[in-house]
């Protein structure tokens, strides 16, 4: 039960971050539908992302598991075909500039790259979480 709410909360929280950093992901009745969306998200974790893994596991054995972010566009894609209360549109990001670094922006037209480029930094928030967790 721990490790099931522990779950609903990262992806929760992940999906709040990326709806607030990138325009495209837009929630039927705003922060109210991240709640149903994170749970979704979270159940298609649990269940439908290891079967995904397991298609997947030739092209991650060969790229040394550098597309294991494909199982994420594809539990995100699920759930977007399941909720109607999310909508995934084109991906844009307006920048982000600092001493250190400097992130250019980025915009993927509706389809199959906004996905990826969607579930990209869902994937490293929750990893980023899930190290900080462990």
């Amino acid at each position: 039960m721990k490790r099931i709410l522990r779950i609903f909360s990262v992806e929760i929280f992940a999906l709040y971050l990326v709806s607030e950093m990138t325009r495209g992901i837009i929630f039927e009745r705003g922060n109210q539908d991240i709640f149903l969306v994170g749970a979704a998200l979270a159940l298609a974790s649990l269940l439908a992302r290891p079967i995904i893994n397991l298609l997947l596991l030739p092209l991650n054995l060969v790229t040394f598991g550098f597309f294991r972010w494909v199982s994420n566009a594809v539990t995100l894609f699920l759930v977007d075909m399941v909720l109607t209360q999310i909508t995934i549109n084109s991906f844009y990001f307006g920048g982000f500039s600092s001493a250190f670094f400097n992130f250019p922006s980025l915009s993927f037209p509706a389809g199959v790259f906004s996905y990826i480029a969607f579930s990209l930094p869902i994937s490293f928030i929750t990893s980023f979480i899930y190290w900080l967790i462990d």
